[in-house]
């Protein structure tokens, strides 16, 4: 009987808001590094938009319903684990030599992506 509660009571303990926008600002970092390694100039004054957008994902995925919830959940997992092997590639690559800018310009693309369908899942 208190498996029951236990297990009824950790959904709860879930802190959802802040988590997605954690993940859409993390994703980011990786896109800022991908875009440095294939030589793309960082955008000046991105950081405050970013921000503010980070914001409106995380207030949208609370107000989300939960199927869009966990849809936007997968995909960010998705995302985080191919992009992390893919920067995992151009490290290795790295070793031998200079990395691949068009290798990394290709997965900058994927991730600049991936974001705009993380947001668009939410409707931001």
């Amino acid at each position: 009987e208190s498996r029951a509660m236990t297990h009824q009571s950790a959904p709860l303990a879930a802190p959802a808001q802040t988590d997605a926008g954690r993940q859409v600002a993390q994703l980011r970092q990786v896109l800022a590094l991908v875009s440095q390694i294939a030589g793309r100039d960082a955008a000046p004054g991105n950081e405050d938009s970013d921000l503010d957008e980070n914001a409106r994902i995380a207030a949208a995925y609370e107000d989300a319903m939960p199927i869009l919830r966990r849809r936007f959940d997968a995909l960010a997992a998705e995302t985080a684990a191919w992009a992390a092997a893919g920067v995992a590639a151009l490290i290795a690559a790295g070793r031998d030599g200079e990395p691949s800018k068009a290798a990394a310009a290709i997965l900058a693309d994927e991730l600049e992506r991936a974001l705009t369908r993380l947001a668009a899942l939410l409707r931001v």
